[in-house]
């Protein structure tokens, strides 16, 4: 696999080539915007501090979705916009890539052992995509789209991961 990631843009081609397999081919979805959004999601998402970029005031790295929810909550404007997506996003993300990460996410130590991650996901992108002015006018129906299909995409991206595991295993 080393031999076909040579840097970032491959990467993403990576993505976006399984993540238009599954979405299109495999479950039928037919939706540019929508499947775009999750390779670049997948492409983010391969730096750990990416998945964990939210920050409190005071710049405490937020781990836990309870945490991210407050602090979105405290926010005005674009950056409370941009916690919900990120909320969104971070859900989406372990539900539908890593799911077997979740028992250590919500253990009962943590703050989000009573949160359900997919019904949190769902909620974080809707409120994403009330913002509509023009700088989010084209990611805000696919943020809405990702809301009402969340459980969808979770179940696309798992077998995404599938895929790119078969190439790994292969190689």
């Amino acid at each position: 696999m080393v031999a076909v990631v040579r840097d970032g843009e491959s990467l993403r081609k990576m993505f976006a080539g399984y993540t238009e397999q599954t979405f299109q081919v495999d479950l039928g979805i037919a939706d540019p915007p929508l499947i775009d959004y999750l390779a670049d999601m997948l492409s983010r998402f391969v730096r750990w501090e990416a998945i964990f970029r939210v920050r409190d005031t005071v710049g405490r790295r937020l781990e836990e979705v309870a945490e991210m929810m407050l602090e979105a909550d405290h926010r005005q404007g674009k950056p409370r916009r941009e916690v919900y997506r990120h909320i969104g996003d971070f859900t989406l993300f372990w539900t539908g890539v890593y799911p077997e990460a979740l028992s250590r996410l919500q253990e009962s130590s943590h703050k989000d052992h009573l949160l359900d991650y997919t019904q949190q996901g769902k909620r974080s992108y809707l409120i994403a995509s009330t913002y509509e002015d023009e700088l989010y006018r084209d990611e805000a129906p696919v943020l809405r789209r990702l809301s009402e299909e969340f459980e969808l995409c979770s179940v696309g991206l798992r077998r995404v991961r599938d895929e790119w595991e078969k190439v790994d295993s292969a190689a």
